[in-house]
């Protein structure tokens, strides 16, 4: 890569804690003319400070974090930099997710399942100011605004937060890591349980982590 080449390639700053994928995702887009990746993280909070630092172009963001949540690590972006065009990158179904990434400040939506060009084009869309989610979720969302309705999932209920914790309670996560992997108190991952279980109709704690379960196993892995 020669120098001049290097200033006109658009910089992709990689979030992802799986050091394989975001290897794999250095080696796809260096290998496009137009982009090259600047850094990367594993976290929530280490990439939001080398994101405020390096100010890249684009950043590709996986909603499901070790530490910290993906979703709200979108909206920090778009406060501390505004200018940064952010895609989604997920294992999860765009059905209840790309919708809440969307609103985030997220201008782009991929599942981790499509192909290499996909999360290619997707890049290159936001960087241009479009959006870029599929066709299929297009047809979706113009259906349920005609409709007037949420319709879908019963989980489309739930906070950003709630469903964050729905999924940990899925993953086997104990209140005490879901607390330490969101940087919130025990307390108030107690208090967002209990508004699970209200809105999902569930009666206790153990009907709550059973469905969380049963969720995680069949739709939350997408």
């Amino acid at each position: 890569m020669n120098e001049s080449n290097a200033t006109t390639r658009r910089r992709v700053f990689l979030v992802d804690d799986h050091p394989l994928v975001r290897e794999w995702l250095t080696s796809l887009i260096d290998q496009q003319r137009d982009l090259v990746v600047c850094g990367e993280a594993e976290d929530a909070p280490q990439a939001l400070q080398a994101i405020e630092k390096l100010k890249p172009d684009a950043v590709v963001v996986d909603i499901t974090l070790a530490s910290g949540s993906g979703i709200e690590l979108v909206k920090d972006i778009k406060r501390s930099v505004p200018s940064v065009a952010i895609v989604v990158l997920s294992m999860h179904d765009e059905t209840l997710y790309a919708e809440r990434a969307l609103r985030a400040g997220a201008r782009g939506y991929v599942m981790k399942r499509e192909t290499t060009k996909k999360i290619i084009t997707a890049i290159r869309n936001v960087l241009e100011g479009k959006l870029y989610v599929t066709d299929e979720f297009k047809a979706t969302i113009g259906e349920r605004h005609l409709e007037g309705g949420s319709g879908g999932s019963p989980l489309e209920q739930l906070s950003d937060r709630e469903l964050e914790v729905f999924r940990m309670l899925g993953q086997g996560y104990e209140t005490r890591r879901i607390a330490e992997s969101l940087c919130i108190s025990i307390k108030t991952v107690q208090v967002y349980c209990a508004r699970i279980k209200e809105k999902l109709a569930i009666g206790n704690a153990t009907e709550l982590l059973r469905e969380a379960v049963r969720w995680w196993e069949s739709a939350g892995k997408g």
